[in-house]
Formats: C-alpha cells, sequence, structure tokens
C-alpha cells in the first residue's frame, strides 16, 4: 500500500509580502496591514517579520500595534489584488497534484500520495514548487511535509520565511515530542493556562496521560485531541466534505475570535468563497450549513434548509449571521468557522415561485459578471464593502471595470476588517454601466 504524503504550503506574511512586491520601497521595514491608527474597530490582518519584532500579530488592534511599533507603515490591505495572488499561487499547486485543499486565501493542503515518478521525492518535489512560486510571482512560500495533514500543519510553521521541513513517516510522534507546547496547533493561550494548572508544561508530559485521563481532564473532544496530536496522528478532516453534494469553506485563526463584528466579517468571507464557487460550478441549493468550533474544541453544526435558493453573497451571509446567532454562547472564543451549502442541485437558477423580486436577479447578475471578468482577466479587480445600516449589516460588490469613474482617491476607502468602501452608487447604477 502507498503511504500517503501530504504538503502544507503556506504564503509568508501574504498580505505584507504582496505589499512589498507592488512597493519596493517598503521592503525591510515594519509593514502592518489592516488599517491606520486612529481608525474605530481596525485590526491587523497581516504584518512584516520586521514588525513582528516588536510583538505585532494578527488580530491585535491596530491601536495597540501603533503603541508597540509607531515607527511602522500603516495600510489598508487590497483583498482584490490578494485574491489575485492567491489565484496565481494555487494554479501553481495544482500543477503538482489536481487534490489541493485550499484552506484559506494563503494557505493549502497538496496530497501529493504517489507523484514520486513525476516529481520526484517529496523534498524535491517542494523545493521545485517554491521555485516556481517564486519565479510566477515573486512570493516566498513555507512547506511542511508528512504522511497526515496535522503534522505537515505544523511543520510549515518551523522553518518561516521560506522554509522547508520534511517529517518522514514513521517519525511522526518522535517530532511532536520534539516540539515546545507552544507549536502545538490547536492549543491556544487558555488552553495551555488550563494545561499549566493541571501541572502540564510540555509535550512529553501530556504523552504520559493515557487518552482516559486526558477526556476526564479536559473533555471528550479535548482529549481525545491532546492524545492523538501529541502522538503525531491526523486529528482534523481539515474541510473534507462530500464534493458531488456539498460544498464549504472554512477558516481556522491563529487567535479565538469573540468580537461579534470580527466573527462577522468571517462569516461574509466564507459567503463570498462559496457564492463564487456556486457561480462558477453553476449550481444551486436551498440548505446552509454553519460549523463553529469553540476555543476548546467543542464543535457544533447547524443547518438550515428554506423554500428559496440562496440567491447571492449577500442571501448566503444573511442566512449564516441568522444561524450563527441562533447558536452562538455568547462570549465563548472561536477557533473555527465553516459555511456550506448542502444538498446541491445542478443548474446555476434564480429564485422560483416568488411573488416579489426582492434585488437577487440584479445581485446575482453582477456577481456572474465579477466571475466572467475575472475568468478573462484577473485585472479585473472586485471591490468588496461592508455597510453597517441601522437594522443590519449589508454588502455589495463593484467591480472597477464596470465602475471606471472611481477615482484612485474614492478607492482607497478600504478596510481589511470593517470591509468598507467610500463610494457612491447603487445596484441600479452600477448594472446600467457599460461593462
Amino acid at each position: 500500500m502507498i503511504s500517503k504524503m501530504f504538503l502544507h504550503v503556506d504564503l509568508d506574511a501574504f498580505f505584507a509580502s504582496v505589499e512589498i512586491l507592488d512597493n519596493p520601497e517598503l521592503k525591510g521595514k515594519p509593514l502592518i496591514v489592516g488599517g491606520l491608527p486612529g481608525e474605530r474597530r481596525s485590526v491587523v490582518s497581516t504584518c512584516s517579520y520586521e514588525a513582528r519584532k516588536y510583538g505585532v500579530h494578527s488580530a491585535m488592534p491596530i491601536s495597540r500595534a501603533y503603541e508597540i511599533c509607531p515607527q511602522a507603515v500603516f495600510l489598508h490591505g487590497r483583498m482584490e489584488r490578494y485574491h489575485e495572488m492567491s489565484q496565481q499561487v494555487m494554479a501553481v499547486f495544482r500543477e503538482y497534484s489536481p487534490d489541493v485543499m485550499q484552506m484559506s486565501i494563503d494557505e493549502a493542503f497538496i496530497d501529493i500520495t504517489g507523484t514520486e515518478l513525476l516529481f520526484g521525492d517529496p523534498v524535491t518535489l517542494s523545493k521545485d514548487l517554491k521555485k516556481k512560486v517564486l519565479e510566477r510571482t515573486g512570493l516566498t512560500v513555507s512547506v511542511g511535509i508528512a504522511t497526515n495533514r496535522y503534522v505537515a500543519k505544523i511543520a510549515s510553521g518551523l522553518k518561516k520565511p521560506d522554509g522547508l521541513c520534511y517529517v518522514p513517516a514513521g517519525y511522526e510522534e518522535k517530532f511532536m515530542l520534539s516540539l515546545p507546547l507552544d507549536k502545538l496547533w490547536g492549543i491556544g493561550t487558555k488552553s495551555r493556562e488550563r494545561l499549566n494548572a493541571c501541572g502540564i508544561f510540555t509535550i512529553p508530559e501530556i504523552h504520559a496521560i493515557s487518552e482516559t485521563a486526558l477526556k476526564e481532564l479536559f473533555g471528550e473532544a479535548s482529549g481525545s485531541f491532546l492524545y492523538r496530536s501529541v502522538r503525531g496522528m491526523d486529528v482534523e478532516h481539515f474541510g473534507d466534505e462530500t464534493k458531488s453534494r456539498s460544498m464549504s469553506a472554512e477558516r481556522t485563526f491563529c487567535f479565538d475570535l469573540s468580537d461579534i463584528y470580527s466573527i462577522e466579517t468571517e462569516l461574509l468571507h466564507l459567503s463570498y468563497d462559496v457564492m463564487l464557487r456556486v457561480l462558477k460550478e453553476k449550481v444551486n441549493s436551498k440548505t446552509v450549513c454553519l460549523k463553529i468550533r469553540y476555543e476548546d474544541f467543542t464543535t457544533i453544526t447547524v443547518t438550515e434548509s428554506s423554500t428559496r435558493i440562496v440567491s447571492s453573497i449577500e442571501d448566503l451571509f444573511e442566512r449564516s449571521c441568522r444561524l450563527f446567532h441562533k447558536k452562538y454562547e455568547n462570549g465563548r472564543g472561536i477557533r473555527l468557522l465553516g459555511l456550506g451549502l448542502q444538498n446541491i442541485s445542478d443548474g446555476l437558477e434564480s429564485s422560483q415561485g416568488e411573488l416579489f423580486d426582492f434585488g437577487e436577479k440584479k445581485q446575482r447578475s453582477v456577481e456572474k459578471t465579477v466571475l466572467k471578468l475575472h475568468q478573462k482577466d484577473p485585472a479585473h479587480r472586485l471591490k468588496k464593502a461592508r455597510q453597517l445600516i441601522t437594522k443590519a449589516c449589508a454588502f455589495f460588490f463593484l467591480l472597477s471595470a464596470i465602475r471606471p469613474v472611481f477615482s484612485q482617491s474614492e478607492t482607497e476607502g478600504f478596510h481589511l476588517q470593517n470591509l468598507e468602501y467610500e463610494v457612491e452608487g447603487s445596484w441600479e447604477s452600477v448594472l446600467s454601466s457599460d461593462t
């Protein structure tokens, strides 16, 4: 039987690296992407390694980042540009395997099982992949190689930036036992505090405890996770899905989320990812599924079906928010969110049997245009918006190709976490523009 082999490939400080690529004058400077000092609710999306030396990290409020690194260059994010670069990188990955599981905009698992005759051993393949990504995009990636995704995920983060770490078959447990506790992926600050309170400070100390005892101490889910992870066993499904009947995306966060605004922003990102796949594959669904994994690994899944198909990105976002607020235990930290559509049917249809049109056709028309323009020319950039209004958060998508009247200054109002654009116009004006 052929031994499984996976790569976890992670783009290094992705957003910051793209900004430096587009503006080489930023190279070597502490760079923080996410917002400007003084902007309400802005948080760090990512930062350069020079900024990380000062203690800046993702999900940190911009105000705090400015306190500890006032000399940094602060920028708003440009999600349309990052998605464009992400697509180029993912295209390189697919040259090495048809089984690429994209986990987020800047990371993916690649199943390279059985590819030795084509590309050589895993290390040779990984070096070639890294070289090709750099040549085509100017970006560096870090690669972890292992027989399961969990170990590969940890390995990719050990030698950043531009790293390569290989864990041969049979060495998974030894590899895990060599790591400090803070490298145990999936264990956050609060979980480490609980372990420390029990007198556990190292991975070997966890390894010495039986699975039964770990479950008694930390609960069924967390105890099982600890037992398997320290032995280098696969512990998560990482978004595996039944491709013929469902479609989903999920995000695991470096830091637990508890702020509602940030959580809803992540639901917006997931809605965007899922619905563009719906448009691309020309399918539809009436069933939305939301997954919430809390900081202690307790996972809940809630599903809701409707008589109406999910008609647009905005529609999916609103449904996901409704499901979230129905099930979320207020104040608990969230380490993972997943959003999916189930009972997928062929055919990209509009809502059937509706007496009134609530704008779904226009929204779907714009989203189709988004997909067509991006497929034809990635230079046509997508502009995402999220505006807080009196009753709920709504968002819409605009294209610079559709609204050429926007000046550069008008499109600089983007906030990565707030997802805001200072723009004018409506769906009607967008649709009436010359595409």
